[in-house]
């Protein structure tokens, strides 16, 4: 196999036997990068740092030294700050705001892969801020989803997905706010993990709405996506919401055999919750009989299929476009044209200025959800909807509580429809917000979830199957995950021309 063909796992593998170095994988890379530009994935790269650590990673490896990790390249949304003293990357969050800002520090994300020893290819393509659906509202212009590129490749991390689906880099890291990693991660066929909400920090991680951002990976398979979560996770003391757990081997408990199991049954004895709510009437019929078919993969590998419901799952838009809104207010006040960010050229007072600058740096996604959200803080409509919206919160938290004394893990769509054509819904934010219905809920809740390829539906676009958890209990997503992709091989395909 080529290079650019290995996954996470088997590139770290080749490493370690020395069939190949990084040094030579980062160069391979890093041309295909370079002719495969108009993918839109990359916003940035380093060539000169990206080989130096490639150079150091082999000189770990030739010493016997290194993990798992070591000399594999990987790639980072342009949501995470990155030391530009370190790697010439600028940290944009896909907005004109920071456009060419230097960050003078890592994200934690970036400095854990970083000490595990992956090399550092680039910064990656979002949507501004991390709000959208795909990744059309990027400043730079939008990424392209590889298996055609008329249609988008979901968002926000939406250029992380592309990059691994056209298997520019084997792996890269995202973020999810409402469904950022699951639903590009669909769209591209690639698999995506949102860990329970404090897993990862959020440490350099540019805000969006603070109370349901996480950082996962997007890799090739659930194998090669424990790797990096395994790498990535951790208690820091520098965000105030990282859990304090000690630190987990999700690889590990992704190869932990059930009690029970077999090699032909390797699921037997889980419980897989169908919630009514996530198969609808107004389901597309190419993804309901995707995900029914990998369903029944489950089913053959001993899984049992048990009926739900999550009542309030209709409610979900709502509490999160007033939510995550509220939260991006607050948190995108601080660029102001002031310390840091896009300043307008010309003003007439402080005032001015920080109309001007606010006015030419956002985009019109961004300042929608600004005015929202202000207007849900302010004085007389506070408690007639945020503190609604809270509420309800805890209440779609108690609904998946309910049901997981039924089950052990919860599985549907992704999203209702494959991946939409570019610019289909430009003129209709609220089709791209519907679009959301089936991961919001996890991210209010603070569940992990993750998104499997589950085959294709109509005009042979990716479908992806979700798969939701219990608290903590991404160990159990990922044996799932990894049960299923031992015996299909949805995961393997890449989109012709690449």
């Amino acid at each position: 196999m080529k290079a650019h063909e290995l996954g996470v796992a088997a590139l770290g593998r080749a490493l370690h036997a020395k069939t190949v170095s990084s040094t030579e994988v980062t160069q391979h890379l890093l041309a295909r990068l370079s002719s495969h530009q108009r993918q839109g994935a990359f916003l940035a790269t380093d060539a000169e740092a990206a080989l130096a650590a490639a150079r150091a990673a082999d000189a770990a490896l030739s010493k016997g030294a290194g993990g798992a990790l070591t000399g594999v390249p990987v790639a980072h949304k342009d949501i995470f700050v990155t030391d530009f003293a370190k790697s010439a990357l600028p940290s944009t969050a896909g907005s004109k705001m920071l456009e060419g800002y230097a960050s003078p520090f890592d994200a934690t994300v970036v400095a854990r892969l970083g000490a595990a020893g992956m090399v550092t290819l680039g910064k990656l393509n979002c949507d501004e801020f991390a709000m959208g659906s795909a990744n059309e509202n990027s400043a730079y212009g939008p990424a392209l989803n590889p298996w055609n590129a008329e249609r988008v490749p979901g968002g926000s991390s939406g250029g992380s997905a592309a990059a691994v689906a056209a298997r520019l880099l084997p792996a890269a890291t995202g973020t999810d706010t409402g469904g950022s990693i699951r639903q590009p991660a669909a769209f591209c066929g690639v698999t995506g993990i949102k860990p329970t909400y404090g897993v990862c920090s959020r440490y350099g991680m540019i805000a969006f709405a603070s109370s349901l951002d996480q950082a996962g990976p997007l890799a090739q398979s659930a194998e090669d996506c424990a790797l990096l979560l395994s790498a990535m996770s951790g208690f820091d003391p520098r965000d105030a919401t990282s859990a304090e757990r000690p630190p987990q081997d999700f690889h590990a408990q992704m190869l932990s055999a059930r009690p029970g199991a077999s090699a032909a049954q390797p699921l037997a004895g889980l419980r897989i919750g169908l919630p009514k709510e996530f198969f609808p009437a107004a389901l597309a019929a190419d993804v309901a009989a995707a995900v029914r078919a990998t369903l029944a993969e489950l089913e053959k590998l001993g899984a049992t299929l048990v009926d739900v419901s999550l009542p309030r799952t209709e409610l979900s838009i709502p509490v999160y476009y007033i939510i995550a809104p509220a939260e991006a207010s607050s948190n995108l006040s601080r660029f102001d044209g002031v310390k840091f960010g896009h300043r307008a050229a010309q003003y007439a007072d402080l005032l001015d200025m920080y109309k001007k600058s606010r006015a030419e740096g956002f985009g019109p996604e961004v300042k929608r959800r600004i005015m929202i959200g202000t207007y849900v803080l302010s004085h007389g409509y506070y408690d007639a909807y945020y503190l609604q919206a809270q509420k309800l919160r805890r209440m779609i938290a108690d609904d998946f509580q309910a049901c997981f004394q039924h089950c052990d893990v919860i599985a549907g769509p992704v999203a209702p429809t494959v991946a939409w054509k570019l610019g289909e819904q430009g003129d209709d934010p609220l089709q791209a917000y519907l679009a959301d219905i089936f991961t919001l809920p996890a991210s209010l809740a603070g569940l992990p979830g993750m998104s499997v390829p589950a085959g294709f539906g109509a005009a042979g676009m990716p479908v992806g199957l979700q798969l939701i958890g219990n608290y903590f209990d991404e160990g159990r997503l990922l044996h799932t995950a990894h049960a299923l992709q031992q015996a299909t091989d949805f995961h393997t395909r890449v989109p012709a021309g690449f």
